[in-house]
């Protein structure tokens, strides 16, 4: 069966696809900065005979093909950047790029999709249609890779009926699998504001507009966006992360800059909340004297599973690692630019466990203690190849 094929493949080919995972951990790269990581990632396509093509510069796009190969057209995504992290693991493949880290996990899916790849190469005869292989740059930072990559026709010639893709998660023990249709990731953008007043004496308030107290009351009045105008049954997330204004204790300062975060669940309602936003900003900011200038950087769209799609997912999942190993995924307010992939094709989106809690591998992604229990890769990439194979 092509089931227990790819299961024996998976196991055989582990301690290479370990070994992928050391170098592309060693090695990592920032977004849109993936040359070395791109490079690899065609050697180990070519050294198939698989053909590829170079998308948004380092993004990096196969064709595999099966039996009839028109029968079918299946993407399989997984994104290649790292984070400005610096790695406090004491491994041997620790990160030998000052402050640069895989703190997400994209070397592990970069490892998955190249095992599935492999395992899929050698079992041609067995399955049917192409499978496009997207290797994607960019995922962590706007636009996002996905968006570029879109914008060349990557869901194009051929064109893909489905998406498919996967995101390691420590919170889950290693073995198991988390599927959700629907909405599963909220979509995200950038809020940046530069208050400007007159600044001057903080003993003399009252020939000043004070920068600061406008920025203090703009940062309350903004949480009313939320409690008081969205759903409370469509969640939705503002928050303010930075404020930077003055330097000294008896000076009020001529400028003061805010950012942060609009998460959203619905694709409707954010762009109404844009529109909330620059309206109460003007306003609030222009009733106290002072000055606004903001801007809403546009990010990702929400991720959003096919149920179709998702539901055959979970079936051919269940039948591959037991259906006591596929669980329902929660709602995250967390941004995934696979977001854009699942706007234009039915996607599904789904999470990897790598976490091992009696080895005390429990850390969170985006933390400089980050890591997996590496017997989530040959697993991960299994259930990829296995998926690839099955799914419609």
């Amino acid at each position: 069966m092509l089931k227990d094929k790819i299961k024996q493949l998976a196991s055989q080919y582990s301690p290479d696809l370990i070994s992928i995972r050391h170098h592309l951990h060693a090695h990592p790269e920032l977004s849109y900065h993936e040359f070395e990581t791109s490079k690899f990632v065609q050697e180990q396509l070519a050294a198939l005979g698989i053909p590829y093509t170079i998308m948004a510069t380092t993004g990096v796009v196969g064709l595999l093909k099966g039996k009839n190969p028109d029968k079918r057209v299946i993407a399989l995504r997984a994104d290649m950047d790292a984070l400005p992290i610096s790695e406090e693991n004491e491994v041997p493949y620790k990160s030998r790029n000052a402050g640069v880290m895989h703190a997400c996990g994209h070397d592990v899916h970069t490892t998955c999709l190249l095992g599935a790849t492999r395992i899929l190469s050698e079992l041609r005869e067995e399955w049917e249609g192409t499978i496009k292989l997207i290797f994607q740059p960019g995922e962590e930072k706007n636009p996002g890779g996905a968006s570029l990559l879109i914008k060349e026709g990557v869901l194009e010639h051929p064109r893909p009926s489905a998406i498919l893709g996967l995101h390691v998660h420590p919170q889950l023990e290693a073995g198991k699998y988390r599927f959700r249709g629907g909405k599963i990731m909220a979509s995200a953008d950038e809020l940046y504001f530069t208050i400007k007043g007159r600044g001057g004496h903080a003993a003399a308030p009252q020939e000043t507009v004070d920068t600061i107290l406008v920025a203090a009351q703009l940062i309350v009045a903004l949480q009313q966006i939320i409690s008081r105008n969205s759903s409370p049954f469509s969640p939705s997330v503002l928050s303010i992360t930075s404020i930077q204004g003055g330097h000294t204790t008896n000076v009020i300062p001529g400028e003061v800059k805010l950012m942060g975060t609009f998460r959203a669940m619905d694709e409707v309602w954010r762009y109404k909340a844009h529109d909330l936003i620059r309206k109460m900003s003007a306003e609030l900011v222009h009733s106290m004297g002072a000055e606004i200038d903001m801007v809403i950087d546009v990010g990702y769209p929400t991720v959003y599973n096919n149920e179709r799609l998702n539901a055959a997912a979970v079936a051919a999942a269940a039948e591959y690692a037991g259906a006591e190993n596929i669980e329902e995924a929660e709602l995250r307010m967390g941004a995934e630019d696979f977001g854009f992939y699942s706007q234009v094709i039915p996607g599904c989106f789904y999470r990897l466990g790598a976490g091992n809690v009696a080895k005390g591998i429990t850390s969170g992604v985006h933390t400089p203690t980050f890591d997996i229990d590496e017997k989530a890769i040959s697993l991960g990439a299994g259930m990829m190849a296995w998926l690839g194979a099955t799914v419609n």
